[in-house]
């Protein structure tokens, strides 16, 4: 599969998932622009990526920030825009009772979780339709079809349940434009968002779902993120719009 002369923005690129899709992108021939937060996680990510023969430039931009995102987008716009879009940054946050949460809390989940992917989705389409070919990809959780299995995560399903039908929504206004939309669910990581739901969950999940947040990670049943970072990159190259992937789905 190659992906020569391709444009690749990656959010959460910082770590785990994020710094995962930069390589596996950047493996496959594309140019990767790396957005995170955390510069020196960032600068981690540029020096994984120029190691394996790769082309990485970094973005430091908290998503969270609306006026952020908005430079960001400008940015990108300068640099000529991005034939593909991968929205992974995301925040777990705010755990606990849904009584307990505020509507500051819950408007911060949205604006990382939800606004910032539509807000870049929306910078990065007119480049995509002008050249007749694009790839937006949302990342997501199971979560979306078990709601109901992370107590105590109500405003992080929520949220992840916007994305979809934003995503989907969006991949049937763009239909037939060469540009594909689609969710992709990268199962259950190895990562940092899951190390601070063991390490802080207790007495914020529900005891059940933090004991099986715990049990996963200690019978070895998550995947890595390169694993998951390859099973979405196999498919930016095929046609299919408007879907829903997991990382367990045949491809």
């Amino acid at each position: 599969m190659s992906l020569h002369d391709k444009v690749a923005l990656i959010t959460g690129a910082g770590r785990g998932i994020g710094r995962a899709l930069a390589a596996a992108v950047a493996d496959s021939g594309a140019r990767v622009v790396c957005l995170a937060r955390n510069q020196d996680e960032l600068s981690g990510t540029v020096e994984l990526v120029t190691d394996r023969g790769g082309n990485a430039l970094a973005i430091a931009a908290d998503l969270a920030d609306p006026l952020v995102v908005a430079e960001v987008a400008d940015r990108v716009i300068a640099l000529g825009g991005a034939d593909i879009l991968i929205n992974n940054a995301a925040t777990v946050e705010p755990l606990g009772h849904s009584a307990d949460m505020s509507p500051d809390a819950w408007s911060a989940a949205f604006r990382l979780n939800v606004i910032s992917p539509a807000a870049l989705a929306a910078a990065v389409l007119p480049h995509m339709r002008a050249v007749g070919w694009g790839r937006i990809v949302n990342v997501s959780s199971a979560v979306v079809a078990r709601p109901g299995t992370m107590i105590g995560g109500n405003a992080y399903a929520a949220t992840k349940a916007a994305l979809e039908a934003h995503t989907l929504n969006l991949a049937a206004e763009v239909d037939g434009s060469g540009v594909t939309v689609n969710v992709y669910r990268p199962g259950s990581v190895d990562t940092a968002m899951q190390a601070l739901i063991r390490s802080t969950g207790q007495g914020r999940l529900d005891a059940a779902t933090h004991t099986r947040f715990l049990r996963n990670h200690e019978e070895g049943c998550l995947i890595s993120p390169d694993d998951s970072a390859r099973s979405l990159v196999t498919r930016l190259t095929g046609n299919a719009t408007g879907q829903v992937w997991d990382v367990h789905d045949p491809h």
